[in-house]
């Protein structure tokens, strides 16, 4: 069996000085006091002044900061070392108080022992997991009675798009798929190459594996537009700062968010 978690933590440590550096980012802004998060997640999570909120693969920290600005009591865990390295130090510059532990979400049972109000995920995060089922259980497992979970994400459907906007992938296979490409979502030309693993889920995979935990789901919400320009050449951005698609006449759904509690 291929050691799917070493390749794919490999590679996330080689792109996080990558994408520190980069636009998509925007880190100095950051520091500056520019929130990370945008307006979907902020209106539909509302309120988050004195809960504690769990943040599952947070990269290097920055919507995990975000909320923290915002009041909450917050931890994040990625499984990339430079990320959660990078994550402490922006915290300690910044003089935010966080948490932040490196670990792959299946083992946190394992280092980490309490129970969270919120706990949040967002923006390529579902092809990173190998086994759906078990990150429900995960979120089930951390999620405290009456809590909400919350994931806003790239939608499924575009899952069978190949970059540049044609249809490639099978909607209904699992994976692992596997990626060797160049770049990195922030800069296609990055120097940085290596092999990379993802998995692609369905819209109904997302929603069964939450609801056979007994959580409760209370939306799912559907997005014209996304939040990076995820089809180079076919995408622009309208004054919100979204991007949207070129091509008016194609209504397909780009973003999802939904909303389970416990």
């Amino acid at each position: 069996m291929k050691d799917y978690l070493t390749a794919n933590k490999k590679w996330w440590n080689n792109v996080t000085p990558i994408h520190a550096r980069s636009k998509l980012y925007d880190l100095e802004e950051f520091k500056k006091g520019k929130s990370s998060l945008v307006s979907v997640e902020q209106e539909e999570i509302g309120e988050v002044k004195g809960k504690t909120i769990l943040h599952l693969m947070c990269h290097f920290g920055m919507d995990t900061l975000s909320w923290a600005r915002k009041g909450a009591i917050v931890t994040g865990v990625d499984m990339s070392d430079n990320s959660i390295r990078l994550a402490k130090k922006l915290s300690r510059e910044i003089k935010v108080p966080a948490k932040f532990k490196c670990c792959d979400i299946y083992n946190l049972p394992n280092v980490l022992n309490e129970k969270f109000d919120i706990i949040f995920t967002s923006y390529g995060v579902l092809c990173w997991l190998s086994n759906i089922n078990k990150w429900a259980k995960i979120i089930n497992h951390f999620l405290k009675k009456g809590g909400m979970f919350y994931i806003v994400e790239l939608h499924p459907f575009t899952n069978i798009l190949s970059f540049d906007f044609k249809i490639f992938y099978k909607y209904f296979k699992k994976g692992p798929y596997t990626d060797d490409s160049d770049g990195t979502y922030t800069d296609w030309s990055a120097p940085v190459k290596g092999i990379t693993y993802e998995w692609s889920y369905t819209m109904s995979d997302v929603i069964n594996a939450l609801i056979k935990e007994g959580l409760k789901i209370e939306y799912v919400h559907e997005f014209p537009f996304t939040m990076y320009d995820q089809f180079p050449g076919f995408m622009e951005q309208n004054e919100k700062g979204h991007y949207v698609l070129k091509n008016k006449r194609i209504q397909i759904p780009l973003l999802f968010s939904l909303k389970a509690s416990k």
